[in-house]
């Protein structure tokens, strides 16, 4: 019979020596690929009009996605310009109105009066909460970019250029003139 321990050796020392094989890989050379001196330095002047290309396209990106973060912003601040606007002759009216009134003796117009001041005053401090100041400027120099001058006249209790009256109060909404105020300024 045959011995299974001698067979198993036989195939191990038969496997050890086909798997010796030379150590000596062997490699296939490609051939080097060369090119014209004036073929190299055109390719490398495509590399850098195109690496040019790739930083004026990258600053281009950058400079849309900050103006239109800019543009988001301005639009989410003057929103409400065009309601501001609607508002402001309602603002007038109640302020005219409050003023003819206030030389009247009765005492139920007195006390509607009161209740028009107090609805005024939540009217304004609701429109600062929401960023829109009002320009009342007696007494500043005229800034012909909050002011309209109306009229001037001589006043010797005041600097030339120096608003001595408002016939129309301004507005600005975030730092922004929604309406100029209309003064009347010294010479």
């Amino acid at each position: 019979m045959h011995d299974p321990k001698e067979s198993l050796e036989t195939n191990i020392q038969e496997t050890e020596s086909q798997e010796k094989l030379p150590e000596t890989p062997i490699i296939e050379e490609e051939p080097i690929l060369t090119l014209p001196d004036d073929q190299i330095n055109q390719l490398q002047q495509e590399v850098a009009e195109l690496k040019d290309q790739l930083i004026w396209q990258k600053a281009e990106n950058e400079n849309l996605r900050k103006r239109q973060a800019r543009e988001l912003e301005n639009a989410y601040k003057f929103a409400s310009e065009r309601l501001l606007k609607d508002l402001l002759p309602v603002i007038d009216s109640l302020n005219l109105g409050l003023q003819a009134a206030l030389d009247t003796e009765n005492e139920a117009v007195k006390q509607f009066i009161t209740g028009s001041e107090m609805t005024l005053t939540m009217f304004q401090e609701t429109l600062a909460r929401h960023g829109i100041e009002e320009i009342n400027p007696v007494g500043e120099k005229f800034n012909p970019e909050l002011h309209e001058a109306v009229t001037m006249t001589p006043s010797e209790a005041h600097e030339p250029n120096t608003v001595i009256q408002v016939t129309q109060k301004g507005y600005l909404l975030n730092g922004r003139t929604v309406r100029a105020a209309q003064v009347i300024v010294s010479k």
